[in-house]
């Protein structure tokens, strides 16, 4: 499936490069007074981000051409963000369809593919889910941002890094240098990246189909095109939709194991 395909392929490339050159970025390289003619300059100037195969940098869209450094901060902010919440996405969407039906999780009452479960659950969910981005957005705001009555709109302070909140309970940073530190954030980037294009894949995936990730993967695995047809027709809108599409891929094994 295009799931599959995206994490193989991805995956595949970066187990097959170098150790990346790392660059211990800091607010210098976003000075609002610096002007970059394009990505590759900014990365020269100390943007972190840019490994193998694409050690100048990528921007294929031209973003970065002829951008500032505050503009610059902003989009890596931007990055970063959305990084860290499609990493959470992909992982919340192969759990979450793992475990659903489980007794103790809302009653077995939540069904079906990873991108219908939220509207399944009770209010207070909502609620919890809502006031948990307010106190994250709150804190970023607070820790990067300007104040726009005082400063531009939308920019950040001169002294922030995108990223960087202070956050670190599990003391990760504890005792570690500057060139571990510029690693762990390249690190994180290139896996928000990933993790991007994989949660891109897996909505598309069960937007098409309206079928689970990891059984329709599997069945399509077997190279039975049509029994993954018919599994959407059988299993997409069922009562207990995960059930279904896991009972569905097992009797698929189970014929194409006999031959059939």
């Amino acid at each position: 499936s295009l799931l599959l395909y995206i994490l193989k392929m991805a995956l595949t490339i970066m187990a097959s490069l170098a150790k990346p050159t790392v660059r211990a970025s800091g607010s210098g390289v976003f000075d609002k007074s610096k002007q970059y003619a394009d990505i590759k300059e900014a990365t020269a100037a100390g943007l972190d981000g840019a490994c193998a195969p694409f050690p100048e940098g990528l921007d294929i869209l031209g973003f970065c051409k002829g951008i500032n450094g505050g503009d610059l901060q902003r989009f890596r902010e931007a990055e970063i963000t959305h990084g860290r919440v499609s990493m959470i996405a992909t992982v919340g969407f192969l759990v979450g369809e793992q475990v659903e039906g489980s007794s103790f999780l809302f009653d077995a009452q939540v069904t079906g593919p990873a991108i219908d479960h939220f509207q399944q659950t009770p209010g207070l969910v909502w609620g919890l889910v809502g006031a948990t981005i307010f106190l994250l957005e709150s804190t970023r705001v607070q820790k990067g941002w300007s104040d726009p009555f005082t400063s531009e709109l939308f920019s950040l302070n001169d002294d922030y890094v995108p990223g960087q909140w202070g956050f670190d309970p599990l003391g990760l940073s504890n005792n570690k240098t500057a060139e571990d530190m510029a690693e762990a954030r390249l690190k994180e980037i290139n896996n928000g990246r990933l993790a991007m294009i994989s949660i891109s894949g897996m909505v598309a995936q069960e937007l098409v189909n309206g079928l689970n990730l990891i059984p329709a993967d599997e069945v399509l695995e077997e190279g039975r095109g049509a029994a993954l047809v018919q599994m959407g027709k059988q299993c997409a809108g069922a009562v207990d939709e995960a059930a279904c599409a896991k009972a569905f891929e097992a009797a698929e094994r189970v014929a194409v194991a006999a031959g059939k």
